[in-house]
This record gives structure tokens, sequence and C-alpha cells, in this order.
């Protein structure tokens, strides 16, 4: 079935989207009027229409009833920040119009809110009345700067249109091979936390067959504690649609898809101006700089699911279908969007890639090791004195990022989550022992992902701490693979138990329901979540003593 409803999708393309027909259809009708004509028009059942708007959080009548929404993400749950900011807010448009929203990438406050489609910081709610009017008000940036060794993601190379001319035109005379070469010999892997080697996804779409190929950036980022794609997509749109024509000069491609979280407005704007500018410019659309290669953009916006970070969900997103995880193989790059070969890669690989091919491959393989080769953006929460993201050079040890670059910490912490929610919770004294590394992260049992910190005060009930994974996970998963839909919820409900003080959780049965969604899930989003649990497990076993016991 879903193959055919790709198939029929395909038929009219990215330029009338059927997803982005579905959201326009339910951000503007409070019934179901239109739902049919976008069944007739793409030839799919009504149900499909359905089952898809219904998928997404934005789409759903509780969330377009509310006006304002905090943020529930783990870092400001743990700045324990949210509660008093909902109350002012409920306050002032009454509790009926306020919810909650996963991150929204102010975790450098750790405070922050959503109001009629733009984003706040928390303390930005002493200027509500300006707010409501739709007065502009003056937001603090956060701190970026780069600390490497040669910067690949932070320097001006791309920073105008001039810049991005010059550079094309360099790189649309340059043999495709020899630019695959660069990639394969940088050791530049994916930088969403896959580790896939980039030069090697180009390369294997490049041979594949077929009269239609694809460009996706991933810019879904929603790890909590991640804002480095917000900070790439405001600050160097250039360098990831630079890469993104890049991959498609190499890959035989003519159309590419700019897959963004709606909960960031101010990256969605910069990015149309970008695309705006550079097609007036003539270096986006047909026959650029006079060539025979044609590349457009489209932009995409996402509507409020987090599995959409998973390629192949964000591929059926785009489609019109439930995002739900599809099984590999086949992967994206014989069989992706439309059933055509894609490559997907997320902001930072794909800005990683322009600052290569642009820097050199050799200077990027000379950093770290030839797993975790060049630079990485870092960021740092709000408990750090220096919160923002830091451009860092790979295996610089995780001590000198936290006390030297961060500055240290502002209080107690005990732990850290670093990789969002599908990280490993770290315990503070093992950051002594490891550097920025994704196989050392690995080795020692914890998962360096997008290198995003979350830290959990030294008072943070842990206990509370699994719980809202297992809450985070039963919401977020797609519910296609029964190990995920069954054992999130399974897990969830455990916990609800502790805390309302109605039963305490044998560690036998924790343990093999958190084995068999490790083994048994289809997806990392699922299939991940029992990796920070396991860590708690593991470090903080007496604090979690009187709540999870050993059977007699």
């Amino acid at each position: 079935m879903s193959k055919n409803i790709s198939k029929l999708s395909g038929r009219i393309g990215l330029k009338d989207n059927l997803f982005q027909k579905i959201s326009d259809r339910s951000l503007s009708s409070k019934n179901g009027d239109g739902m049919k004509e976008i069944a007739d028009k793409y030839h799919v059942g009504v149900s499909t229409i359905y089952g898809a708007e219904s998928f997404y959080e934005f789409l759903r009548p509780e969330h377009r009833a509310k006006k304002a929404f905090v943020c529930n993400g783990s870092a400001c749950m743990c700045a324990g920040t949210q509660e008093g900011l909902k109350k002012k807010l409920q306050e002032k448009l009454g509790k009926d119009k306020v919810g909650e929203m996963f991150c929204l990438g102010y975790c450098y406050e750790n405070h922050a809110f959503h109001y009629d489609g733009e984003n706040y910081a928390g303390k930005d709610i002493s200027n509500i009345d300006k707010i409501i009017e739709g007065k502009e008000i003056i937001q603090e940036k956060f701190h970026s700067k780069s600390f490497a060794t040669t910067s690949f993601l932070m320097d001006d190379k791309l920073s105008d249109l001039n810049k991005f001319k010059d550079q094309l035109s360099h790189f649309m005379k340059t043999d495709k091979n020899e630019i695959i070469n660069s990639l394969l010999s940088s050791n530049l892997t994916g930088r969403g936390g896959a580790g896939f080697p980039t030069g090697m996804k180009w390369d294997f779409c490049s041979k594949a067959k077929s009269d239609k190929k694809y460009v996706i950036c991933n810019a879904d980022e929603g790890d909590s504690g991640a804002f480095s794609d917000r900070y790439l997509l405001e600050d160097q749109p250039l360098k990831v649609i630079f890469g993104m024509v890049i991959c498609g000069y190499v890959i035989g491609g003519d159309e590419g898809v700019l897959y963004i979280r709606g909960e960031y407005p101010k990256s969605i704007e910069a990015l149309n101006g970008s695309i705006n500018n550079l097609k007036e410019a003539g270096l986006l659309g047909k026959n650029i700089l006079g060539s025979d290669f044609s590349f457009d953009l489209n932009i995409c916006i996402g509507q409020g699911a987090y599995i959409c970070g998973e390629e192949t969900a964000l591929i059926a997103s785009i489609e019109g279908r439930r995002a739900e995880v599809d099984v590999r193989p086949p992967f994206p790059v014989t069989e992706g969007l439309y059933k055509k070969p894609t490559v997907v890669n997320n902001v930072e690989t794909l800005a990683a890639a322009s600052g290569i091919l642009i820097n050199g491959a050799e200077k990027f393989a000379a950093i770290g090791n030839k797993k975790s080769a060049g630079t990485k953006l870092v960021c740092l929460d709000s408990f750090f004195n220096k919160p923002g993201v830091y451009e860092i050079d790979m295996c610089t040890p995780m001590k000198k990022i936290f006390y030297e670059i961060g500055g240290g910490l502002k209080e107690p912490v005990k732990a850290f989550q670093i990789g969002g929610p599908l990280g490993g919770v770290v315990p503070t004294q093992e950051i002594e022992n490891l550097n920025l590394d994704f196989q050392e992260f690995t080795n020692a049992g914890f998962m360096l992902g997008h290198a995003s910190v979350v830290s959990i005060p030294k008072e943070f009930n842990m206990i509370d701490y699994i719980h809202h994974l297992f809450e985070f996970s039963a919401e977020e998963s797609c519910g296609k693979c029964f190990p995920g839909r069954l054992g999130s919820y399974r897990g969830k409900e455990m916990f609800d138990q502790v805390k309302n003080k109605s039963a305490k959780i044998p560690l036998k049965l924790l343990n093999e329901l958190l084995i068999t969604m490790k083994k048994g899930c289809l997806c990392a989003l699922c299939g991940a979540i029992p990796t920070p649990i396991m860590n708690i497990l593991k470090y903080f076993g007496d604090e979690l003593k009187d709540d999870i016991v050993k059977e007699s």
C-alpha cells in the first residue's frame, strides 16, 4: 500500500506536495472540508488523507485551539522553569489556550515558550503584552564560536551570494568522482549520530540507475539540548544549501527538499530568504550559471512529529503518508522519495561537506581519528557559565569542553544526557574519562549523537527522569512496531505507578522490557531509549533502590 501511495503522490511531485496540501487544509479548516478533493486529486483514499493528518500533533484540533505553548523538552524540565511560565501564560490567555511543545531550541536558556507562530525565551514573558499586540521585541542571541584548528562550520567562506557563486562555479567544473573522493578521504560521517560515511552515501546514489533522483536535508532537529541545526539554518544557511546543490550535481539529481521542523519559524524565514535570493541570482533553478545542470529547492514544514528525524519516516511524511518507519533494505540511496534514489543528510553533515570541499579534505581528516574526524558542533545548556554552540575538534577531552570552553557549571550537576533523548546519561565523574569521539562514547555504553548536552541537577529525581524518557517514547513513537508501541507505554505505566506510590517495579521485569525494546524495535527512537535508562540503573541504582526492587 505504501508503495502505491508513494507512486501516486510522486506523479504530482514536490511542486504541489501532498503533505503540504494536507497541512494547509487542516490548518485552514475546522472540519473535513477539502479532504475529498485532495484525495481525488492524488488518487488516494480519504482514509489515507485522514490517517496522515491525524498523525501530526500540530494538525490535531486540540492543538490548533491553543494560542501558546511552553517547551517541555528535557533541558527545560531539568531547569524546573516551565510550570511558572505556564501559569503566567494561562493567567494572560486562559487555561485552555496554553499547551506544550517539544524542544524549541532555547536550551541555552532552558526557559522558552511559543506564541502565535513565534518562539520566545522564557524571560520574554515580561513583554507578553507587546507580544500579544504583535510588536517585535529584541531577543538575545546565543553564544557561538569556533575553537577548531580549522573552521569548517563557522567560517565566512559561504557568507554571501558572490562567494556562493564563485565556489559553485568552481565545483561545477570539477569531476564528480573527485568530489566524492574528497568526501571519502575526509572521513566525514553523518553528524546526526548514525555515523554512516557521507562520501559512500553520495557514491551509492550517484551509481543508482534512475530517471530521477532527490536530495533531502533532514532539518527536523528535535533533540532536547540541541540547537546546532538552528544555528546553521539561521546563521549559515548558504553552507547547508551549497551542500545540497553540490550533492545534486554529483548524484545527478535536479530537486531537493529541506524538511524543517515547524518549531523553528526563524529558521524557515532565513531559508526562504536565502532560497529566493539564490533563485534571483540564477544560482538555483534551470541551467545554473549557463550550464546544463538544473537544481531547485523546496521547503517542507514539519507538523510536530519527532519520528520524522528518522529518514524513512521523513520520506513518508513528504509523500503525504503517516510518518512511520520503513523496513530497510531497500535504503533511500536506491529507493527513497517517491521510490527514487535519494540522499538524506542532516543539516550539519551538509554544512560540513561544504566546508570540506572548500577548505580541503586533508585538513578535515587530520583532526581527530578515522571514525571521528574533523570538527563537531557541541551545544551546552544554561547550567554552564558559557552556554551556547561551539565548533570543536573531534577527540577533544570532554572536561576541556565543559570546564574551559563552557566555563564550568553554575550549580551542582550529577549527570548529563548527551545526544538528545536517545543519548546516554553520563554521570559527572565519567566526563573525566571521555573525549569527543563517537566510538569512545559507544564503547563506554553511551551515545554522542548530536553532541547536545542536557544537565541533570544534583537534586533531580532520577525516577522522574526515567518516567520522562518513557513518556517521550510513548508519545513520539510512530506505533508501527510492537516493541516500540507497547513497550514504551508499558514502561510509562510502570513509572506512573511508582510516581503514584501504588507499586514498586521488579528489576527483572524492567530489564526484560528494556532488552526487548533494544533488540526488537524497528528504529532508534524506541530502540535507543533503553540506553539512557540502563545508564541510570547502572550509575544511580542506590537512588532508585526504594522504587525498583530485586525479586527475592
